[in-house]
């Protein structure tokens, strides 16, 4: 395989599985398969963790919670599971799922196994090896939204997937599930985030479509294909798939898409080659979005400011963790700055009504 493939490593300290225990329950319930065991992890999987086991000549991809996870509706394992039971069979990205194991006397909390997909993931640095000029980084931003247009004018009831959330309301309830969890895992004293938990609900858009949200799409999340980057292979991490509004889901597009011309503290909190020459603006691909869904996108300032919020509050469960001992990964520790960082940018984009 390429060198360019996203490569895993060792297990990350705190973070380890029991290897004799999952051995075991592997054998009994994949038949054909033989041991030994051996497990690496791939690198991000900030929240849920992901890593490669490897069952003799066998090898799958392994999700389970983070330890010390206090938001069980976020990590839901089993939810994840049906999702891609139903949506690889309509979604070619969507990776195949194998196996669910709801027994925490394996692992200490449910986990599943998929099916391993092969590509390159691009993340704020480029893999060694990838030169990306303007006209590639232009089709790979197109391609970047048409695959999410497809994901997003999905039939979710044809597919099986009509009782995956309610569409109606569906802000309304983001809004004050994301609230309540920020208050759950407070730490510091922000006054952005404290403004923004009031800002919203007061101004909370009318829904125009409904269609299946992925909740956390951006370029850290997709594997490419490792002869052509513009070309998608899969679409990964589906822990917070749901029905909803898919404007919210393409605020969380463009709170992850740092521009080159962005503040110091916003170019920390880039996930993705979105800085790059040949690079679409927020305002570009939203222009570009609402021409290839259709979706009405007048209210974008709300979606973007909200997805920030959001992103923050995520960052600010992962920090709870590093600060209360449950994890011991160093990644985790200026991720507090960050929370800050990312209010303070939805903050002035609601004062200067621009994104």
């Amino acid at each position: 395989m390429s060198s360019l493939l996203d490569a895993t490593g060792p297990v990350r300290p705190g973070e380890e599985l029991d290897a004799p225990a999952l051995e075991k329950y592997l054998l009994a319930h994949l038949p054909g398969t033989r041991g030994p065991l051996s497990i690496e992890q791939f690198p991000g999987g900030a929240s849920n963790l992901t890593y490669l086991v490897r069952l003799g000549d066998a090898e799958l991809v392994l999700r389970r919670p983070p330890f010390g996870n206090r938001v069980k509706t976020a990590h839901d394992m089993g939810r994840e599971f049906r999702v891609l039971s139903k949506l690889h069979a309509v979604y070619a990205p969507a990776p195949k799922p194998v196996l669910y194991c709801e027994d925490e006397a394996v692992l200490g909390a449910p986990f599943y196994c998929m099916e391993r997909r092969y590509g390159v993931v691009l993340r704020r640095k480029l893999p060694e090896g990838i030169r990306l000029d303007p006209p590639t980084v232009a089709r790979l931003n197109r391609a970047f939204i048409d695959n999410l247009v497809e994901f997003h004018h999905i039939d979710f009831e044809a597919a099986g997937l009509g009782d995956l959330g309610k569409p109606i309301g569906f802000t309304e309830r983001q809004v004050a599930g994301w609230n309540k969890r920020y208050v759950a895992c407070r730490t510091d004293d922000w006054p952005d985030m404290e403004f923004l938990m009031g800002w919203f609900p007061e101004r909370i858009p009318a829904q125009s479509a409904s269609s299946l949200v992925h909740n956390d799409y951006k370029f850290d999340n997709l594997m490419l294909d490792v002869n052509d980057v513009t070309k998608i292979v899969a679409v990964l991490d589906w822990e917070m798939c749901t029905l909803g509004d898919p404007m919210l889901d393409f605020g969380t597009v463009l709170a992850y898409w740092v521009e080159a011309g962005d503040p110091p503290p916003m170019q920390t909190h880039a996930f993705g080659p979105t800085q790059l020459p040949g690079s679409m603006t927020r305002r570009e691909l939203t222009e570009y979005y609402g021409q290839k869904s259709g979706y009405d996108t007048s209210n974008v300032l709300f979606y973007y400011a909200f997805g920030l919020y959001k992103v923050a509050v995520i960052i600010q469960q992962i920090y709870y963790r590093y600060a209360q001992g449950f994890t011991k990964d160093e990644r985790f520790a200026g991720f507090n700055k960050q929370v800050a960082a990312l209010a303070q940018e939805a903050r002035r984009a609601i004062d200067e009504g621009t994104y």
